[in-house]
């Protein structure tokens, strides 16, 4: 007997997930695809677009294609802000420009700043332009590759992508669209009726909808999903993961332990931080503050493939060697850094280093500067007059104990593992199921199954000290150094 299912696939920065998980919320089947992405220069970050569908109907063919399952609707989610753009015929006129990772746009941000003002750009957006905004980005594809932007016609985010090729629906989340400043207008729920025209150029604007509304409906058979079969309209990966531990109540923070560190909290209300981004939230009503890391995972598969050794090696290592790193201090910013410090130039720093130090303490020194770094946004977060009631932990560096702990221990925080830290694609997942059965609860589906408390390490506090001024006292030098591209 076919059992009823739903399916959540996620594009995410060095792999796609897909997941299929039965009405209770039982993981049935899960399978990943590995992929890279294009660095063609220093600070630019790219992905083939078409990977990202090939990908999906790869994982949907491994998860439904025997037919044992009758998947009820799809979930989609993706790293974002991402901008894909398409000609007349939706071909990918180019790679995509990944989201704050990417940081060619420095010039188009400062140029969009002066023209539409600073500060009004903050007030109507919910946050001042970075290397996360979508709208300088399609400035410098207008200004460095003009003959793509008069032929592009429509603008992608992974999700969107997937909807499209799967319903032929151009589509795109409301909380993905408040991702795309200046474009859109934070409080109005909606583009920009002056600056989002005129940004865009040739390129039509996508319908909005809310990320758990059906966007459309299968065309054609792929694996096992049938013509007919629902498809959300989706949303980015970090608040699909916030969706998929319920971490989406005032009060609520969650922490993506990913390629990237991802936080977001939810308010009743708009908020507002220069540090920080304000957003939509998946559902209507629903506010959010978020922060970004450009890298945490990354570093930590970093130090993986440089020293030869495997992830569960280095976290024991990296627990013998104790706080502190026995001497060591680690600045994150290996990519820049998107928030607090909204800084592309940034760099790693690695303060301490002596011959006697090995590759365990340099991975503790990873973990301890991602937890600095978490410390250093949820002060931000704190300083915007936002209550954080609950932490919820999720996401692939989740799945250990030492790296949560660690960000407890510096932060002083509690934080909630779920049973499934699966994310995005779980979360995709629960969202489809809701387009659906009204009565699906994440409550049901994914519970608590433990508790990090913070021990008490005085080291830490001293050393968090250490850290912010590291930053401030190698600045210059790292800015300098950054301007020397390695080809």
């Amino acid at each position: 007997m076919r059992t009823t299912a739903y399916l959540g696939v996620d594009i995410g920065t060095s792999s796609t997930k897909g997941v299929l998980v039965a009405k209770d919320g039982t993981v049935l089947r899960s399978a990943t695809r590995q992929h890279e992405v294009q660095r063609p220069h220093t600070g630019h970050v790219e992905m083939d677009g078409n990977v990202w569908w090939a990908e999906f109907c790869s994982l949907a063919d491994e998860l439904t294609g025997d037919g044992e399952h009758d998947v009820a609707a799809v979930g989609v989610s993706g790293m974002g802000p991402c901008l894909l753009l398409t000609d007349e015929e939706d071909r990918p006129l180019r790679p995509a420009l990944l989201y704050g990772v990417d940081m060619r746009a420095l010039e188009q941000i400062a140029a969009q700043e002066t023209r539409y003002g600073r500060d009004e750009v903050f007030r109507t957006g919910g946050a001042h332009l970075s290397t996360q905004a979508i709208g300088p980005k399609l400035a410098w594809v207008r200004d460095h590759e003009p003959e793509v932007f008069e032929r592009a016609r429509q603008m992608y985010m992974p999700a969107s992508w997937l909807v499209r090729r799967l319903t032929g629906e151009y589509v795109l989340d409301r909380h993905s669209a408040s991702q795309c400043w200046p474009m859109f207008d934070l409080e109005a729920g909606a583009w920009h009726p002056q600056w989002a025209p005129e940004i865009a150029g040739s390129v039509e604007l996508p319908a909005l909808r809310w990320a758990g509304e059906v966007a459309g409906t299968i065309q054609e058979q792929i694996g096992g999903l049938t013509p007919g079969t629902p498809v959300i309209a989706g949303t980015i990966d970090a608040w699909a993961e916030a969706t998929s531990v319920g971490a989406v109540n005032p009060g609520d923070l969650m922490l993506m332990y990913g390629t990237t560190m991802f936080l977001i909290a939810h308010a009743g209300q708009p908020v507002r931080h220069e540090a920080l981004w304000g957003t939509l939230g998946v559902t209507d009503g629903a506010w959010c503050l978020a922060g970004g890391m450009a890298t945490s995972g990354a570093i930590t598969d970093w130090l993986r493939r440089v020293t030869g050794s495997d992830f569960a090696t280095l976290v024991d290592e990296a627990e013998q060697s104790g706080a502190g790193a026995r001497g060591l201090l680690m600045l994150p910013y290996f990519a820049g850094e998107r928030t607090p410090i909204m800084d592309p130039q940034a760099r790693g720093v690695i303060a301490g280093l002596t011959v006697e130090h090995t590759r365990g303490d340099l991975y503790r020194a990873a973990l301890e500067a991602v937890a600095y770094g978490v410390r250093h946004n949820v002060e931000a977060l704190l300083d915007s007059g936002l209550s954080i009631d609950r932490i919820v932990a999720v996401g692939g560096g989740a799945t250990t104990t030492l790296w949560p702990q660690v960000v407890s221990d510096v932060t002083g925080l509690v934080q909630v593992v779920p049973t499934v830290t699966i994310g995005a694609s779980y979360g995709g997942a629960f969202l489809a199921a809701r387009a659906v059965d009204s009565e699906a609860s994440i409550e049901e589906w994914n519970p608590p199954q433990s508790v990090l408390r913070p021990r008490s390490e005085p080291l830490y506090q001293e050393t968090y000290a250490l850290y912010r001024d590291l930053y401030s006292l190698t600045r210059g030098i790292v800015h300098h150094l950054a301007g020397q591209e390695i080809r």
